[in-house]
C-alpha cells in the first residue's frame, strides 16, 4: 500500500470505534470538514443530495466535524450524527470531531492538506466545509473551497470523471 493514499489512516466514529479508511478502497471519496453552527451548514443538505445522486456508483461522503473555525461545532459524539440526520436527513458517514489545522491537526487532514505528504496538492482548510476529492486508488486529486456548493456542476463533473474515467484509445 502506498503511503500516498488515505488508506493508511484510521479515523474514529462518533461511538468511539476506530475505522480504517482502507474500508473505502475502490471508492471515490469526498472528505469534508463540517460544523453545525456555520453559515455553510446548509451544505449538509447539498452533500446528501450529492450522495443520493451518486448512490450505487462507488461514491462515499465522509464528514469530519471540526471546531477550528469560530468555535462553530459545539456538539460531541452521537449528537453530531443526530444533528445531521434530524435537520438535513443525511445518510453519509459522520465521524468524530477532529482538528483540521494547527498543532492538534488530525494526521488525515495533515496528509490531505500538504503536497509533501499526498504527492499532489497543498490546500489547507480556510473554513468549515472545505472538500477534498479522493480517487478510487485513495489518492487526493482535487479540492473545493467552502463557498463551492457540493452539488454544483463543477464538483459533480469531477466526481463523474473519477467514477467513469474516459476510455483510453491507442
Amino acid at each position: 500500500m502506498s503511503d500516498r493514499t488515505v488508506y493508511q489512516f484510521t479515523v474514529q466514529r462518533v461511538d468511539g470505534e476506530e475505522v480504517s479508511l482502507g474500508e473505502f478502497r475502490n471508492k471515490v471519496l469526498l472528505i469534508v470538514n463540517t460544523a453545525s453552527e456555520c453559515a455553510f451548514t446548509s451544505q449538509l443538505r447539498d452533500l446528501e443530495n450529492l450522495r443520493k445522486e451518486f448512490e450505487g456508483n462507488d461514491f462515499e461522503i465522509l464528514a469530519f466535524p471540526c471546531n477550528d473555525f469560530g468555535k462553530q461545532e459545539p456538539l460531541q459524539g452521537q449528537a453530531l450524527t443526530k444533528f445531521c440526520k434530524i435537520n438535513f436527513h443525511t445518510n453519509f458517514k459522520v465521524f468524530d470531531k477532529v482538528h483540521v489545522r494547527g498543532k492538534g491537526i488530525h494526521p488525515l487532514f495533515k496528509f490531505l492538506s500538504e503536497k509533501k505528504y499526498n504527492g499532489k496538492l497543498t490546500s489547507h482548510p480556510r473554513w468549515n466545509f472545505h472538500k477534498y476529492l479522493i480517487n478510487k486508488n485513495g489518492e487526493v486529486v482535487d479540492y473545493f473551497y467552502s463557498f463551492t456548493k457540493p452539488d454544483c456542476v463543477k464538483v459533480k463533473t469531477r466526481i463523474q470523471q473519477l467514477i467513469e474515467p474516459a476510455p483510453f484509445f491507442v
